[in-house]
């Protein structure tokens, strides 16, 4: 345990060094609050200011926290080895399953501040702006924040298996790449022309669910844009709210089975792996 907090550390440290931590924080920060106090609801939606905030947040977390997450852990391990620390490090007496596990909570740590920080900012201003918040929201809001760092433990750990896998920093980041295009854009597209060709003859709502859970975007837009009801009627998803056969603890598990998968594929490849 002791070495896995203290590669956890070094990592941290790094992060710091490198200014990843206070460049992401920043982005985050800027992001959430341009997004908190440039929208308002309108109409006769019945969402406050909070869950519109949720919703905006929501939308932005899809695509920017993956896109921070591999950027963080594609040469996790490729990129050291690249610059012949490795090697060095193995000769430590550190398994190397402890190696991984410890880079990867110590990229966890600095995408789970940098969120917490960058939102809670969010929530910071709307309550100094007198904004009315019910217990559902704060709930909801507080959802979001630990489902966005789950997600971004997702896609920290497919970086991982990429760079685990690689010879070459160059071909990690343009796996890195393709896997957020996958993930974040592509697979909904092809989700949706699959629906319009099948025009619900094979797919139902059921299978419909199920193909979503494939997608870990998916399942954290199924959390935050339709698990709660005021968010839902304002991000355009309550249609999709009355057909959900999942509860939040299932989704919840699918995002933490998402981490699990592919962090432990990279473990074992690592373990494998010819230095």
């Amino acid at each position: 345990m002791s070495a896995i907090v203290t590669i956890a550390a070094r990592e941290i440290r790094d992060g710091l060094r490198n200014r990843w931590v206070l460049g992401a924080a920043l982005l985050m920060a800027g992001l959430a609050l341009t997004l908190s106090f440039g929208s308002a609801p309108t109409g006769e939606v019945g969402a406050g200011p909070l869950e519109v905030t949720i919703v905006s947040l929501s939308s932005l977390t899809i695509f920017l926290v993956p896109l921070i997450a591999l950027l963080l852990s594609h040469d996790a391990i490729v990129g050291e080895q690249d610059r012949g620390t490795l090697l060095l490090l193995l000769s430590y007496p550190v398994a190397r399953w402890q190696v991984v596990l410890g880079k990867f909570l110590g990229h966890i740590a600095i995408l789970g501040f940098a969120t917490a920080l960058g939102y809670g900012a969010a929530a910071g201003a709307l309550a100094i702006g007198g904004a009315e918040v019910d217990r559902e929201g704060i709930v909801a809001f507080a959802g979001m924040i630990g489902s966005s760092i789950l997600l971004g433990a997702v896609f920290v750990a497919l970086g991982y298996l990429v760079s685990v896998i690689v010879r070459e920093r160059a071909t990690a980041a343009g796996l890195a790449i393709g896997i957020w295009l996958a993930f974040v854009l592509l697979y909904d597209m092809a989700l949706l022309g699959l629906l319009v060709a099948d025009q619900g003859k094979t797919i139902g709502a059921a299978a419909f669910n199920w193909l979503l859970l494939f997608n870990p975007a998916d399942v954290y837009r199924l959390l935050n844009l339709a698990g709660l009801s005021k968010a839902s009627m304002f991000s355009g998803m309550a249609g999709l709210t009355g057909q959900m056969q999942f509860g939040r603890g299932v989704l919840f598990l699918a995002l933490a089975a998402w981490v699990a998968a592919p962090l432990s594929l990279a473990t074992l490849v690592f373990s494998r792996r010819q230095m």
